[in-house]
Formats: C-alpha cells, structure tokens, sequence
C-alpha cells in the first residue's frame, strides 16, 4: 500500500508540492486539495482550509491547521544558491531576510523564538564603602552585604539600598535605631548566591576554605550549655555513600558530652532486596559509625534511668525528601526533652540536612507561629549550600500537645489513600514516582483559621467607593505587616540549629561542575542495573569509574547502583582504553561533559586491584563503591576466585564494601536481553508507610 502511495505521489507532483501560502507539511497540502476541514490550534476556532486559500497574502494572520495524531516537524531551510531549480528553495517558502534588506514595508515573518540556552548572567554591582548589615541570609546563614560578590552572603548593592530605602519609608516619623532598622529590613532577605541557587539552578563560587566549616560547626558544639543540659547532637549519615559520609573528624566535632541520634538518609532511593533490608541497613549504619569511632558497640545499649549518665544512641532510617520515618523521629525526640538542651544537626556535605530542617520547621517539632517567621533553608545538589548557622524554636511537648499528636496519628494511620484530599493524592502520586518509602508530615497545632481569615480581610471603606461619574480607583498595594515572634515566646526557648556541611576529601564531586553533579546524585528512585560479564570485559560508569573483570572461571554479575541519568557501558578490555580517550567528556560516557578541553583539566583514572571469592549466585559478595559516583555489587558463583582492576579519578576513593549494602540485589531484575549481557530493569512498588496498610502490602514486599 505505501508503494502505491509512493508511485502515485512520482506521478501527480501536485499531490505532494507546498501550497503556495506556505503550509506546514505534506498531510496539510493534501487535505486542503481534497477539501477537508483540518483542525486548528486550540486558541484559535475551527475554520476550513478554503478561507485560508482564499487570502494568500495575509501570511502573518493565516490559520495553522493541524491533525491531532500529526504533529509536523520543522524542515531545514536552504539557502538560494544559484540558479539551479535543484538547489531553489520549495515553491512559496518565504526567505529570510537580511537586517537592512527587502522591502521596508513588508512586515517581518513572525517565528517562535527558541529558550536561550545561555547561562543566567547575575546583575548589580558591589560597592565596597557600604558596611556589613550583621543580618544573616535566610536561606544559607551568610551574613548579608554588598561588598564582594566572592565573599557569601553578597547582595548587588542597588539591591541592598533597595531593600533599606523600603523600611525607612515605612517606619517614616517613627523612632528607632539605625542597626534595629537595618535588621528588620534585611529580615527574611536571601544572597544572590541563594537567588541563584533557586531560581536558575546556577551556583555561584564563593571564597570560603573548608576548614571555615568545621570551624562554624565546632563553635556551635563547643558552646556553654543552656538550660543546664548537655546539647543533643543529630549526625545525618547519606547511606547511599556509607562509610565514606562519615567526616573522620566528627567524632572530635561532637565531644563526648553531646547524646547522639544516628540518622541514615535517602532510604527512599534504595530498592529492597529482601523482606527485612531495613533491618539490614540499620545494621550497617552502626556498624559505620563504630568503625568511624562515633558508637562504642561494645557498651550496652542505655536505659530511661542510664540515659542522663551517658551518651544516648539511637537510630532512624528516614527520607527528609519524601518523609518517610520523619513523624517517628519527631515523637522520639519529643519523649526525650527532658535529657537534652539545643539540638544540632551536623553531617557532611549533601546529607540532606537542610532537606530535613525545612520538613522539621512544617511539623509538630516547631513552634507554631515560627513557620510563618522563620523561611526555608536553600536546598541544591551543590555540596556546601548551607554556610552558617539557621535555626527554629522548638515546641515544648507538654503533655496535653503530646495527647493531641498521638491521637492524630492515630486518625491518620487509619485513612486510606482513598480517603485523602485531591491535593494529598496527587502529592503522593509525585512521592511515588521519586521515592520507594513515602511517608505523610502532618500538623498538629496550627494557628486556629478564623485568626488567619480575620487577619487576611483588611480594607478601606472610603477608597472603595465611587460615584457614578467617577471612575473608580485601585488602592495602592501595601506591604504586609511582617510576623514576629514575641519575647515571651523565644526567652526560654530550646532552639534546633542546621549546620554547614563539612566537606569530604577524596570526594568526586569535589571534581565535578555543576551540570555535572546533578547528574551524578541521584534524585529519584534507583531502578539497579545487572549485566553479566565474562572475564576479559570491562564496565565504564560514566568517565568516572572503570571495572576490569581480569580472572575468573566463569561469569560473573555486575549490578549498578547509581543515577539512572549515569550511563553503563559494556565493551572488552582490549577496546576500554580506546573507548575512554575517544568518547571521555562526550555523549556517550555523559561524565565529565564539555570534550578534550574538560578532560584536559580533570584527573585521570588510577587503578586498584581487587580479589573476591564468590559465595553463590545468589547472593552479592562485596561492593564496589566508585567514591560518590555510586557501587557495583558483584555476585559470583561459590568459590569462584575472582580478579578485578577498579578504576576512580586521582585523588578520589575507592571502597571494597564487605559485607554488601544490598547482598540480594541480583534479584531485582528482568529477563536477559538478546544478544546482549544486560537484564531488563526492573523497579519495585513504592510503599507508603503512615497510611493504612493493604492486605497485599505485605505480599509485595516479600516477593522482592
């Protein structure tokens, strides 16, 4: 049938030739011949192609008729070369004119322009003679100023008097101090490295040594205790990147007199490879810590009468970004409030600890008028964001607030996902396609809403009305009154801080861009993916981790646990070092990105050899941890003595994880395809947690 088409197009050209006002593609041209009704865009109504035919000249102002299953593409435009008929551009194609050329009074054809690909180019400028505000940035910490761009916290100066010339026309007449004046007007005021951060996903470079770090950490730590107990220190653990997420000096960081909450973040990332893998992980995550010299796992575990004599240790597995894990978090340090004093959230760098700050400043742990004060912390993949110290009060668990809590979990426990608003079910809709363990952040003291209505209907009666032969007037939009929290309500408050990051050594995002590093660190749910090799073949993850399978009598399994936008390629030994220096910063090895001139400027892969024996086909024998870049869990048969050659960027690490983080992972995978050594992906079902459970949950869980 398409022959026939084809022939006959050959043999009547008019079929098949642009109508001569410049339609939009073959299927166009022909329906306006046989006189059919096309339809249009939805913006504009349903017309048929004969009126457009009827008025050629009216180019600008013609309808552009599509089908719905047909959805023409852009076809290059020639340049006229000549005179051969060839080479002539499609009869009625309009040419493009040069600036300066044609006819002046013929209007200009009308194109879509293209989004620019540029970077965002920051505006302003600095002036150095304007003093520091002594305000902190209410997004990374940064003390608020305008004179250098290099130093955090740096506003444009034009900005900066901006923001100060506000108040000062606001609090006209009125008494005060200069400095009171100068906080107020830079309160809730983000840097422009924030601005960025947020708005354009662009991070700017700062001038601010890493030992600067540790220092705002340790001085946090080491400062006097208030209210007469010993501060409660939460060390957020990535377990994506265990054991190498733990800073070695930490342990010196958080003294001995800190208690101590363990908290293994990003579990949602993490596909369960058995029934009991949660159990599993808070395992290894104890293990890490004692290894890092955090945990003594030969002192017993405290009890309610032991707990003021000695460091408490406790651990949670949580998702900051999904919530899951987040509302038991709260209620444990809830019940532990008369044991501790501030709280302090420390870690390295992209934990997720300000992930976690801004979900605790929405929830029963905060004060309930602070949320409306106190603004979110800057959240990016850019290690670092965070620079100084951010903080909420704390709300007092008494016991009639804790009343209230359970018995709002209680309620909620008990919905189904049926049962939840049109909003929550989408938000979960979202969660679910992010994150395998989703969990609910409820709220239980509010602000009551007939004081939020009462405080949103503010209106003057005598600017709103008019006569009939008067035209009726705007009123002139006024700023909001700003919240502020009274005296009473912070004197005697406990006060839970976010730290900066302390930056890792041996890191590769250290090496990284910023394009780079979005696409290293993953943000959505890992789906592994298995291959299997044969000795003499070699796996690149991305340009930034190399695997040589050396020896071995038989084949082995190679499952990658990394972002899903880092690619795996497959090739044998003799072509990998060929297959680096050709496709290195370009498409198909994706990182580094940006050819020769990137390459040239990074690092280059340093081999470590690395001995394994297998332990069955079932089950993995150790991780190959690539630094940050993600692992390898390699599953070899029983017995099977097995040689690798592991590939990272100098000055990164390179981990032998024994045992595995995930042993059974090889089981989550499709069928092998053909003429191929990878298996199918295969991605378990998302599970949320603070939700009644299905009589089949339990099911899908022990299928995995």
């Amino acid at each position: 049938m398409n022959g026939l088409r084809r022939a006959a197009l050959l043999a009547f050209p008019q079929l098949w030739r642009r109508p001569p006002w410049g339609g939009g593609g073959a299927l166009r041209w022909r329906a306006a011949t046989r006189g059919f009704p096309a339809y249009a865009s939805s913006k504009e109504p349903l017309r048929r192609c004969e009126a457009a035919a009827a008025a050629p000249h009216e180019e600008e102002e013609e309808e552009q008729f599509v089908f719905l299953e047909y959805v023409p593409e852009e076809e290059p435009w020639l340049p006229k070369v000549g005179n051969s008929q060839q080479q002539r551009e499609p009869e009625g194609r309009p040419e493009l004119e040069q600036p300066g050329s044609g006819d002046a009074s013929r209007p200009p054809l009308s194109r879509r322009r293209k989004p620019s690909l540029e970077t965002h180019r920051p505006s302003g400028h600095p002036d150095p003679s304007v003093p520091s505000s002594g305000v902190s940035c209410s997004g990374c910490g940064a003390e608020l100023h305008c004179r250098d761009p290099a130093v955090p916290g740096y506003l444009p100066s034009e900005k900066y008097r901006s923001l100060l010339r506000e108040e000062e026309e606001d609090r006209e007449g009125k008494d005060g101090q200069g400095a009171t004046r100068r906080q107020q007007a830079l309160e809730g005021a983000v840097c422009q490295r924030c601005w960025m951060l947020v708005h354009h996903q662009q991070a700017l470079e700062v001038q601010m040594p890493r030992e600067e770090y540790r220092r705002v950490v340790s001085a946090a730590l080491r400062s006097p205790p208030r209210h007469g107990r010993p501060p409660l220190v939460l060390c957020m653990v990535d377990v994506l990147d265990m054991p190498d997420s733990i800073p070695p000096d930490l342990p010196e960081l958080v003294g001995s007199q800190a208690h101590l909450f363990l908290l293994g973040n990003k579990v949602d990332l993490l596909p369960g490879d058995s029934p009991r893998y949660l159990s599993r992980l808070r395992e290894r995550l104890l293990e890490s810590c004692a290894g890092a010299g955090l945990v003594d796992l030969e002192k017993p575990s405290p009890t309610a009468a032991t707990q003021k004599q000695q460091r408490v240790v406790d651990v949670h597995l949580i998702s900051a970004k999904t919530g899951y894990g987040v509302e038991e978090l709260i209620s444990k340090l809830q019940r532990s409030w008369k044991f501790n004093g501030d709280v302090y959230l420390v870690g390295g760098t992209n934990t997720g600890k300000s992930t976690l700050f801004n979900a605790l400043l929405h929830s029963d742990y905060c004060k309930s008028r602070a949320s409306d004060v106190i603004s979110r912390a800057t959240i990016s993949p850019w290690p670092g964001t965070t620079l100084n110290l951010l903080k909420f009060p704390i709300i007092n668990p008494t016991p009639y607030r804790i009343f209230q809590r359970e018995a709002r979990l209680k309620a909620d426990a008990e919905k189904m996902e049926e049962d939840l608003s049109e909003d929550e079910q989408k938000q979960l809709a979202i969660l679910k396609k992010q994150g395998y363990l989703i969990g609910r952040i409820g709220r239980t003291f509010r602000i009551p809403e007939k004081l939020k209505k009462n405080r949103e209907i503010e209106f003057d009666a005598e600017t709103l009305s008019f006569g009939m032969e008067e035209e009726p007037s705007v009123p002139p939009v006024t700023a909001t009154k700003k919240v502020e929290l009274t005296y009473n309500e912070v004197k005697d408050a406990r006060w839970f801080h976010d730290t900066p990051g302390i930056v890792k050594d041996g890191c590769v995002l250290n090496l990284l861009k910023e394009k780079e590093v979005k696409l290293v660190l993953p943000t959505c749910a890992i789906v592994p993916r298995s291959f299997v090799l044969k000795p003499g073949m070699t796996l690149f993850l991305g340009a930034l981790g190399r695997i040589d399978y050396l020896q071995g009598v038989q084949s082995c399994w190679f499952s990658v646990v990394a972002s899903n936008l880092l690619p795996v390629h497959i090739t044998t030994l003799e072509k990998a070092d060929a297959v680096y220096q050709k496709h290195a910063g370009q498409t198909l090895l994706k990182v580094p990105m940006g050819g020769e001139e990137r390459m040239k400027e990074f690092p280059p892969l340093v081999h470590q050899d690395v001995m394994l024996e297998g332990i069955g086909s079932a089950e993995a024998v150790a991780d190959i941890k690539l630094s940050s870049a993600g692992w390898v869990a390699v599953t070899a048969h029983l017995n099977d003595k097995v040689h690798l050659k592991c590939y990272t960027p100098e000055g990164t690490t390179l981990t032998v994880r024994k045992p595995p983080l995930l042993p059974y992972i090889i089981h989550i995978k499709g069928r092998r395809l053909h003429r191929s050594a990878a298996y199918a992906t295969k991605r378990p079902p998302p599970l949320v947690a603070n939700l009644k459970r299905d009589v089949n949950k339990e099911t899908r869980m022990g299928k995995i």
